[in-house]
């Protein structure tokens, strides 16, 4: 059995309604295309009266938003797919000297027919910016002009923006931007923002988000500013006497004279150059930054390494482009082994204890070395230290045992005080006074220690329990014997002038042999 499949032939009435309705589709189709076409003409039409994106409108509107003179080099429209422009050789120029202070390589207009007459620009895109920042101080102002244009986003792609100096012969500041973003720009009201920038000094990456006020003409310092930020790779080596790489995250808030910044930085290989002992530096700070002077003032500061916490507070600040630090520093249960530590070349330090200090510091600016600029004047207290070195603190203990008349040493470590003030300038300490103790005598010098070569010229007095000559045995016993006379006539104990030379490394204790009332020569 089969089964025949045969196609359907239409017959000739079918393929007339067929026919009819493709013709009918057809027809639809090029109506409706000559109507769209004819309202893009008509709208075209219209728009080429009131063009929003006109070189004359463009160029008027960017001279009221930024208060200056612009030009441009080329210009062109365009239709497809989105209403615009495109603008070649964009600069800026204000004030009585004409001075530019704003190039643009390439700058785009994308606007929306939906949004043709309602002042809203979807996307502006600027690549291949200069901006000139005139020195602070300069007299300039800025005054824009009311309007109700809305700009979406505004993106800006490769720009530098250089800070000028006083001196037009100095190099000037330079920031790299290597993008930004800016959201929902309107005259009077706030705005959104995003951008990531090369920082020149320390050179390393900031990545910062958030929100800015309303920028009015004349109010500038006024403006509300608030967000996030990360430093990320900061070089601390082109501060010249210390290394290490930063990384700090912190919020910001308040307006553009006094910001406040609160935030963390870590150095995991923080490294003062004359020492060369890299230690993980922590910190937590709380300051407030003036961004109209590019001034910071810190409330308060706490450095973590090893087992001591320093805190601190200070500014860095100046003006005409002069920035100095200054910064009050101290350490209530700080160890010595880890100050000392950060200078010395030594693999471990060469004295171990409780350190208190109080300091004052001065940083100016310049490329100078760290230690040879840096200005300081303090006082420090180092509680039952110990000296490292087995030949140093076995010297110390038997110093003390002599000068308490005991012929051995005890088997428990001498612990030893250290106290006095100190100023620092170029690289030279000088102390006006160190008191220095032992369980049997006490020291009271004076005189310099260099941080730079670890050079020590320290002179004073010492005051001991019991007989010099006791207080050590051989050659320096017999010259000390023969010393004896000079002290009979002490009522209490003797009082003997001494040195300590050498390096830091290697101190060489000795006596001056002057009398003990009278001021040592160096």
């Amino acid at each position: 059995m089969s089964s025949t499949v045969r196609a359907h032939v239409p017959t000739s009435n079918e393929e007339h309604r067929i026919r009819a309705r493709f013709t009918s589709l057809s027809r639809t189709k090029i109506i409706f295309i000559i109507a769209v076409t004819a309202v893009l003409f008509l709208v075209m039409f219209l728009a080429s009266r009131q063009w929003p994106f006109s070189e004359e409108s463009i160029v008027k509107r960017l001279s009221e938003a930024s208060d200056s003179t612009v030009s441009v080099r080329s210009f062109r429209r365009s239709y497809f797919p989105f209403p615009g422009c495109v603008l070649d050789g964009v600069r800026f120029r204000r004030g009585a000297h004409d001075r530019t202070f704003i190039t643009i390589e390439h700058l785009s207009v994308q606007g929306n027919y939906f949004q043709l007459f309602r002042g809203h620009v979807p996307r502006i895109v600027a690549s291949g910016a200069h901006v000139f920042i005139a020195p602070i101080g300069d007299g300039e102002t800025f005054h824009t002009q009311d309007s109700n244009t809305v700009v979406e986003e505004l993106a800006v792609d490769d720009t530098m923006v250089d800070f000028l100096r006083d001196d037009p012969r100095k190099t000037p500041l330079r920031f790299l931007v290597h993008q930004a973003s800016f959201q929902d720009l309107k005259f009077g009201d706030p705005f959104t923002f995003s951008i990531k920038v090369h920082n020149p000094n320390p050179p390393g990456e900031i990545a910062a988000s958030g929100k800015m006020g309303a920028l009015r003409g004349g109010q500038t310092a006024e403006t509300p500013v608030s967000g996030e930020y990360t430093f990320e790779h900061a070089d601390l080596s082109v501060y010249h006497g210390i290394a290490g790489i930063l990384d700090s995250k912190g919020k910001f808030n308040g307006t553009l004279s006094h910001i406040d910044v609160s935030g963390t930085a870590e150095v995991p290989d923080f490294t003062v150059k004359s020492g060369d002992h890299p230690v993980r530096l922590s910190t937590t700070f709380d300051a407030y930054v003036d961004a109209t002077q590019g001034d910071t003032f810190l409330n308060h500061i706490e450095a973590r390494w090893g087992r001591t916490l320093v805190e601190a507070k200070g500014s860095v600040a100046g003006a005409d482009g002069h920035k100095s630090g200054r910064f009050d520093l101290s350490a209530q249960q700080g160890r010595i082994e880890d100050l000392l530590g950060l200078f010395v070349k030594r693999y471990a330090s060469p004295m171990v204890g409780t350190a208190v200090l109080k300091a004052h510091a001065d940083i100016p600016g310049g490329t100078e070395p760290f230690l040879e600029k840096v200005s300081l004047s303090g006082t420090f207290n180092i509680e039952k230290g110990s000296f490292t070195k087995s030949t140093t603190q076995n010297d110390v203990d038997q110093f003390s045992a002599g000068a308490r008349g005991q012929s051995k040493v005890d088997p428990e470590r001498v612990l030893t005080n250290l106290k006095g003030q100190v100023t620092m300038e170029g690289g030279v300490a000088k102390f006006m006074v160190i008191h220095f103790d032992v369980p049997g005598a006490v020291a009271n010098m004076h005189g310099n220690y260099n941080v730079l070569n670890h050079r020590v010229d320290l002179h004073g007095q010492m005051k001991v329990d019991t007989q010099i000559s006791k207080t050590t045995s051989g050659v320096k016993s017999f010259l000390l014997k023969i010393m004896d006379p000079f002290f009979k006539k002490r009522r209490r104990g003797e009082v003997v002038a001494v040195h300590i030379l050498g390096t830091y490394e290697h101190p060489e204790f000795g006596l001056d042999l002057t009398k003990p009332d009278e001021k040592p020569q160096r």
